[in-house]
């Protein structure tokens, strides 16, 4: 399993949850004067006559009351005042309050896919032994979220504590009467539903003293109310288990593909900024995610996708008489010839380039896959090597009328064409050469990646196959002005150009053949290495681009004197040059847009998009298992 996440634009969110918490409060205090202890009784002294009766001891109290924003609470809260009832009015005065704490609400979730229920505000009372905090004992209270969920608060989770302390017992007196106890001050905290009180849910706090010591805070009892409510969800989604074939997507939804055949959903038609869609491969059969007018893809994020090149392209280099251009797998190191000029390299796709070796009537050039291996043909001169991406050559075999060379991907395996003569191949990278076949008008020639299999085109003539790497070749289709060929990487995808007639796809390693789009002059093709996404240039037309194996094509860039086109292994990366001109590059990075653009998973395949404006949709993350991974076109 390959698992991503992708970071920036957009984080995923948890969605806030508040627990139940219920705590009750029971706080006695002890006696403060020269007779009886309030609350909890003194030792009894030596026997006298009887005192005055012990004045009652003092009450503990505890006030809640709302907290609104500020510096306590960013978004509000509860603000719990706790002390000593002095003036025993059952009322906690503000003379009174020794102690401050504070709950404060959860701040508002962020947009993200499902997202968590939110972190619960906990609130806790234990007893505190006698000590340095409190001398003669009392209690800690203790505030914080609930970080891990497990309706506790836990130590790590306290983020702030304070200590409501007994009094000091009196002074033991002669046989006095004891005092009555303090009324106790109690609190409660209950789940408080969505409502007008908290619009997402939360708790509710109440608080008051125990009149009548049955331990309950009783509702005739409560003095004060507050609440601490739970932050605004994120947007989510939610999900529909859908086994038709089809269905129009809805924002804001998650879509469980299960079919044996593929399931398509099609894109909201008016979605809002920030609007969530989530499909998962849950049948064999996958997804296919369908676009409306205007919108697209951006794919680029997504490893391994296939968004295609030729949407736009961008001017490289400098005007010269640029006729030739390949390009290594993964589209980063380029090489380009000048006609009676030097070879350029680039190895930052097209950005920047470095002459290399001398002028020289170049007719060809070729490359391997990782772009260290490259040969060259001189027109009626001989055929050149380099090891290290150009930067050295080395002179092979004979002056000949050399018009066409093609690569294996390791570049061990060449097979270069001689107009009017034969075919010759290599199988040690270009040190040695064999001659094969007969001789033609020979014009264009392809190479699977193994070298196994090859096609080569000759002028008003017919297109040739072999395949056991050039030892015996097999006529095919009839005579016509072909001028250029291409190979998928297994050699069994061929497309081939007619200079003034169509194009021509096969996809049984050339045995039949089928005409695609209109009569052009086209001059160059290429290929990504399964096939499906093919470029064509037309001289001094347009650059013509397929997305489906031939069967469509798309007019691309502007009018040009087009005369080579090379292509990245998976399609998404272009280079073309221009006679009298420059280079272009183009890269894909989104999908086609409009209804001709798609995206596509396997079972068990997930993507998560989120509209952003102007049609785009965003990736916010994705999960590849299957073998075929997300593709998009």
């Amino acid at each position: 399993m390959i698992s991503y996440q992708i970071l920036p634009p957009v984080s995923v969110t948890r969605l806030f949850h508040l627990s139940a918490l219920v705590l009750s409060l029971a706080v006695t205090a002890c006696g403060a004067g020269s007779n009886g202890v309030d609350g909890i009784s003194g030792t009894n002294g030596t026997n006298g006559s009887n005192g005055t009766n012990g004045s009652n001891g003092l009450s503990a109290l505890s006030l809640s009351s709302s907290e609104a924003p500020g510096s306590h609470c960013a978004v509000g809260g509860v603000r719990i005042d706790a002390g000593l009832d002095a003036n025993t009015n059952k009322q906690l005065d503000a003379a009174e309050v020794s102690s401050t704490q504070y709950v404060c609400n959860g701040l508002a979730g962020v947009a993200g896919a499902a997202g968590s229920a939110g972190l619960a505000s906990l609130v806790s009372m234990v007893a505190e032994a006698a000590g340095s905090n409190c001398a003669n004992s009392g209690y800690k209270i203790s505030v914080g979220v609930d970080a891990n969920g497990n309706s506790i608060l836990d130590v790590a989770e306290i983020t702030s504590s304070q200590y409501l302390c007994q009094g000091i017992a009196g002074a033991n007196g002669s046989n006095g009467t004891n005092g009555t106890n303090g009324i106790s001050s109690l609190m409660a905290i209950v789940t408080e539903t969505a409502g007008a009180n908290c619009t997402y849910a939360g708790n509710k706090i109440t608080s008051g003293p125990d009149t009548n010591g049955n331990g309950v805070l009783d509702a005739g009892e409560i003095t004060t109310t507050a609440y601490t409510c739970n932050g605004a969800p994120g947007p989510g989604v939610s999900w529909v288990d859908v086994s038709a074939t089809s269905v129009a997507g809805q924002s804001n939804t998650g879509y469980l593909a299960n079919n044996a055949s593929q399931v398509t959903v099609t894109l909201p038609n008016a979605p809002q900024i920030g609007d969530l869609l989530q499909l998962s491969g849950v049948g064999a059969g996958g997804w296919r995610i369908a676009q409306n007018a205007g919108q697209s893809i951006l794919s680029k994020g997504i490893a391994g996708s296939n968004a295609p090149a030729g949407l736009s392209w961008t001017a490289r280099d400098s005007v010269r008489d640029w006729d030739g251009i390949t390009s290594s797998g993964d589209g980063g190191k380029l090489a380009a010839f000048v006609q009676n000029g030097q070879i350029y390299t680039s190895t930052d796709s097209g950005v920047s380039w470095v002459a290399r070796e001398t002028n020289r009537s170049w007719d060809a050039i070729t490359s391997s896959s990782d772009g260290s291996k490259l040969a060259a043909l001189v027109n009626l001169g001989q055929i050149y090597t380099s090891s290290d991406s150009g930067v050295n050559w080395v002179a092979r075999d004979s002056s000949r009328s050399w018009r066409a060379i093609c690569s294996s991907s390791d570049g061990v395996k060449l097979v270069a064409v001689v107009d009017s003569g034969q075919i010759y191949t290599s199988s040690d990278s270009g040190v040695n050469w064999t001659a094969r076949d007969s001789n033609r008008a020979w014009i264009s020639i392809a190479c699977s990646s193994d070298g196994s299999k090859l096609a080569a085109v000759v002028t008003n003539g017919q297109i040739y196959t072999s395949s056991d790497s050039g030892v015996n070749w097999t006529a095919r289709d009839s005579n016509r002005n072909w001028r250029s060929i291409a190979s998928s990487g297994d050699g069994s995808k061929l497309v081939a150009g007619v200079y003034g007639g169509q194009i021509y796809t096969s996809t049984d390693a050339g045995v039949n053949w089928i005409a695609r789009d209109s009569n052009r002059n086209w001059y160059a093709i290429a290929s990504s290495s399964d096939g499906s996404k093919l470029a064509a240039a037309v001289f001094a037309n347009k650059i013509y681009t397929s997305n489906d194996f031939g069967l469509t094509w798309a007019a691309r860039d502007s009018n040009r004197f087009w005369r080579g086109i090379a292509s990245s292994a998976n399609g998404n990366q272009l280079a073309a040059v221009e006679s009298n001109g420059q280079i272009y590059t183009s890269v894909g990075v989104q999908t086609t847009p409009g209804v001709a653009g798609s995206i596509t998973g396997g079972q068990y395949d997930t993507l998560s998009l989120q509209f952003v404006g102007a049609g785009l949709w965003l990736p916010l993350s994705y999960t590849i298992f299957s073998s075929s991974g997300i593709l998009a076109y």
